[in-house]
């Protein structure tokens, strides 16, 4: 099926698994490989990580209700991002005697649930737990064919121990995979139509928030925008979808964009713009494109769709430019006109967002200046770029579809540094960062992610934006009370993370490289360090950067 890797941490279901690797091995049976990882919310965001560098799902097994139960996080964020993988977990043997595989030690009886699966049925696009030993490589296939179908997500199979242990024939396992994965495209109709509103349109505009699909996808919607002269949004965007210095790229800001459009196209946008505090005019018509258009998923998501087309997005996009491209232009002196003043709007966003970061004054840096240097630091390198209210898109200069994630909307943290590390392994020579706040570094179990990283040889740098609070929340307070008591005070209750642990000796316990940066003078330097750390010397590198 194509899986490289299978993500495990072992319990006492898995001695069944165990035997059968070693049996594997002891023939010379070819298999993915499984790697041990001490903490199943690394081995989910690893398998998360991999698909987006690799394109391919990867296999995830965990122990039983209480390992699904620390798995659980990430896969809700693989459904919001419509990342597939195979999720498994063991189940406690069912009957106390008289079978193999029977229960033999006491939790046996204390990981028993009536309904293990619910604690990830509303993440998985579909569920089974296997009853007969038959049936593994039918429902594996079955399984895999089903999360990478349209759209794309999760899927679960429960794996009670009695039937692990019971034997099979393995030259019944088909050669090839039975069934091929449901791939949508958009019926030609359907883009004829979006085509002929975008093209007759005064100020048209596009909402990107998950990226253009793939580097096709990318190239597609770079030269849509550029080609017909309309603006790019990247409102919340946990990918881009055209490089950041595009001329149509006009930052993250809806307004005023959205307020002037008469036609709007969403791409595979979840929320692409706040409805309470901006909304579309009442004669604008609005398309939603994307594997799941209107977010079946979710039970509470209202946003206008007059075309709603269903698509993997980076065919979508590219059905989308040809059919524009056909199409004599209704208005061309309009566009030109329209041309100038998004490129000047354009670049006067960005010049605003570096010269931000640029003209701090005295030694504390902001997150700004940190995501400034950074870009800085990889310009002319094909990097990867995470980030987990770590580094702001603003001030980065990024020009691939692979160049920036940030954390999944369903904002499970601990996120980026798993999730960095899972792309290392799909690609060993590229230069990937991990941009996090100090409490999603602490939510990603590093101590267990640090071993990982040692020993599979997979070097990350690591950057800690580290402001001793959750900077997040504060956020969300003082939104909603701007003027209120918690915005006044000298310390906001349920916010603060001080004293702030040393994570340079987190780091440095599983022979990482490490270094506390806390003045602007030291940054740039301990960058090209722990860059150098990273890709020559093969090395995890972690800098502690203190902001304000």
């Amino acid at each position: 099926m194509g899986v490289d890797y299978v993500f495990a941490n072992s319990g006492t279901d898995f001695p069944p698994i165990i035997e059968g690797l070693a049996e594997a091995a002891a023939s010379g049976i070819d298999l993915p490989q499984a790697i041990t990882i001490p903490h199943e919310h690394a081995a989910v965001g690893m398998a998360h990580g991999y698909y987006f560098l690799s394109g391919k799902a990867q296999v995830v097994m965990l122990h039983t209700n209480v390992g699904l139960a620390n798995g659980a996080i990430g896969a809700l964020n693989a459904a919001t991002d419509h990342v597939p993988m195979v999720l498994m977990s063991g189940r406690t043997p069912t009957v106390e005697r008289g079978r193999f595989g029977a229960r033999t030690v006491p939790i046996g009886w204390g990981q028993e649930m009536r309904d293990q699966t619910a604690l990830v049925r509303e993440a998985v696009k579909w569920d089974y737990e296997l009853r007969f030993p038959e049936q593994i490589a039918e429902i594996l296939d079955r399984g895999h064919a089903i999360a990478n179908s349209t759209p794309k997500g999760p899927v679960y199979i429960s794996l009670p121990r009695e039937v692990l242990s019971e034997q099979i024939d393995a030259g019944q396992i088909a050669e090839t995979p039975l069934m091929a994965p449901a791939v949508v495209d958009a019926p030609a109709a359907v883009i004829d139509t979006a085509a002929d509103w975008l093209i007759g349109a005064k100020r048209p505009v596009i909402f990107v928030q998950r990226g253009a699909g793939d580097a096709e996808g990318f190239a597609a919607l770079s030269a849509l925008a550029s080609d017909f002269a309309i603006p790019v949004v990247h409102y919340w965007a946990t990918q881009i979808g055209i490089p950041t210095d595009h001329p149509m790229s006009v930052g993250a800001n809806p307004e005023p964009w959205l307020s002037e459009a008469d036609v709007i196209l969403v791409i595979d946008a979840l929320a692409p713009w706040a409805p309470d505090l901006q909304n579309p005019q009442a004669g604008a018509r609005v398309i939603q494109l994307g594997p799941n258009p209107l977010f079946s998923r979710f039970p509470v998501r209202n946003f206008r769709s007059d075309l709603s087309i269903v698509s993997e997005t980076s065919s979508g996009i590219s059905a989308l430019l040809a059919a524009l491209r056909a199409r004599r232009d209704p208005d061309p002196e309009g566009r030109a006109a329209r041309r100038e003043t998004v490129e000047q709007r354009s670049q006067a966003v960005r010049s605003q967002a570096i010269a931000a970061a640029e003209g701090e004054a005295g030694p504390v840096m902001s997150k700004a200046f940190v995501s400034l240097s950074l870009s800085q630091a990889i310009a002319g390198r094909h990097a990867t770029v995470l980030s987990e209210l770590g580094c702001p898109l603003a001030p980065m200069t990024l020009d691939h579809a692979q160049a920036w994630y940030q954390e999944p909307h369903s904002g499970g943290l601990g996120w980026s540094l798993p999730c960095a590390m899972g792309m290392k392994l799909a690609k060993p020579d590229r230069l990937v960062v991990a941009t996090l706040g100090d409490g999603s570094y602490m939510f990603a179990n590093p101590v267990a992610c640090h071993q990982i990283m040692e020993a599979c040889e997979i070097p990350v740098l690591i950057m800690i934006l580290n402001n001793a609070e959750w900077g997040a929340v504060r956020q969300s307070v003082t939104m909603l009370y701007p003027d209120g008591y918690a915005a006044k005070a000298n310390q906001m209750p349920l916010t603060g993370l001080s004293p702030s642990p040393d994570f340079t000796k987190v780091a440095e316990a599983s022979n990482a490289w490490a270094r506390k940066v806390t003045q602007r003078s030291e940054l740039t330097a301990a960058l090209e360090a722990a860059i150098t750390e990273v890709m020559e010397n093969k090395r995890t590198a972690l800098l502690d950067i203190r902001v304000a």
